[in-house]
């Protein structure tokens, strides 16, 4: 991974994970929050409900003139008699309070409430009844809150690392992509341009350019402009909506006598046979079309091979005896960047040219080609 990627990761990572936690954590509060309420209110109704029980044994004990005997409780409940003037009458309590007005409070984690359900019988004005449970529940709830929390925190860094990953993985394929372009074409210049530099340096030790420099220069200067004229189509170029019908015999020997030189210097016999065909198509993409696919031919054609360009039934074909291209690449072959083998240099964007071309004039594009039976490209032009 390059800085540039490790960038991405990193944003991308943490823009998830802080989203995400922030999202877990505001959720967790808001279900922390309304449990506690909702156990608050519950032990609320169970105290209230034991001080009204002990508040009617003793209006009964007060009106039959009966002993008082206070209901049963809970053993976590503490329940506490008090006179108007706040002194203990019965009972103890684990918070000592000395009672002055009903309600309920929390204090020292215990919940008290202090209710005056007796109504002033046998003496006694207050209830108070106190609790620890709710305080145990709600360490139980904050123990659960945080157990769940921190185990979906853990999960959703496990979701955004693999999710990164899977994001990050075609991007980092594009990069790579980038970079074997840019090495690629960084190596397909350093060849036409060594040779022009060996070539009129030559010239000029000895004064004199001879045929053989005129031809290396020839070569050497078309391969730089097929790859001017391949990356300026990649970035410039757009699809002509109302082409004028153009001469494709005529232009298909035109890009023959253009690539002829090369294929003498490679020892590679190059014939053409061609009829009449005319098809609505800006010439100079026609010519890229052509080109594109007699270059690749030549490239990897070996030495003393023959390369044959013809034209029959309103179909091109272009068929060499090359090293072959296996069938399962005859699909990704005319993906950019995707090359059939490295073993004759290039960059991969021709074939795809290619068929962006059909693509956007209605060429029906087909291949057959086996690894070391050669290579035959045929392009079928609607002329109805």
């Amino acid at each position: 991974m390059n800085e540039l990627e490790k960038r991405a990761y990193r944003a991308f990572l943490g823009l998830y994970l802080v989203s995400s936690l922030l999202f877990v954590t505001l959720l967790g509060y808001w279900y922390y929050t309304a449990q506690k309420r909702s156990l608050e209110s519950a032990q609320r109704y169970r105290l209230e409900h034991v001080a009204d029980r002990v508040g009617s044994a003793v209006i009964v004990a007060h009106m039959h003139r009966t002993p008082l005997s206070l209901p049963s409780a809970d053993p976590d409940i503490a329940v506490a008699l008090f006179d108007a003037h706040g002194h203990l009458r019965h009972g103890t309590l684990p918070v000592p309070i000395r009672p002055e007005k009903t309600g309920y409070f929390r204090r020292h984690g215990y919940s008290v409430l202090v209710s005056d359900s007796p109504n002033d019988h046998l003496g006694i004005h207050y209830v108070v009844v106190e609790s620890d449970a709710l305080a145990a529940e709600l360490a139980a709830l904050r123990a659960n809150v945080l157990g769940i929390g921190t185990a979906v925190a853990l999960l959703i860094m496990l979701v955004a690392w693999t999710l990164a990953r899977i994001f990050m993985r075609p991007v980092r394929e594009k990069f790579q992509q980038i970079e074997r372009f840019v090495n690629d074409i960084t190596h397909e210049l350093n060849t036409p341009i060594s040779a022009l530099t060996m070539t009129t340096e030559q010239a000029l030790k000895r004064g004199e350019c001879t045929q053989k420099n005129l031809r290396n220069l020839t070569v050497s200067t078309r391969q730089l402009y097929d790859i001017y004229r391949a990356l300026t189509y990649l970035n410039f170029s757009k699809k002509d909506p109302d082409p004028a019908p153009v001469d494709l015999e005529a232009l298909l020997q035109k890009s023959a006598d253009y690539y002829r030189p090369l294929c003498e210097s490679k020892r590679i016999d190059l014939q053409v046979r061609t009829r009449p065909l005319v098809f609505a198509m800006p010439p100079t993409q026609a010519q890229l079309l052509f080109g594109n696919l007699i270059g690749n031919a030549v490239k990897y054609s070996p030495p003393g091979s023959t390369l044959t360009l013809s034209i029959e039934n309103g179909c091109v074909t272009v068929a060499d005896e090359g090293a072959g291209i296996d069938p399962a690449l005859h699909d990704k072959i005319f993906e950019r960047y995707t090359r059939a083998t490295d073993s004759a240099g290039g960059f991969g964007v021709g074939l795809s040219i290619v068929k962006r071309l059909c693509d956007d004039y209605g060429i029906a594009l087909s291949l057959d080609s086996a690894v070391g039976q050669g290579t035959t490209f045929r392009l079928c032009f609607d002329t109805v």
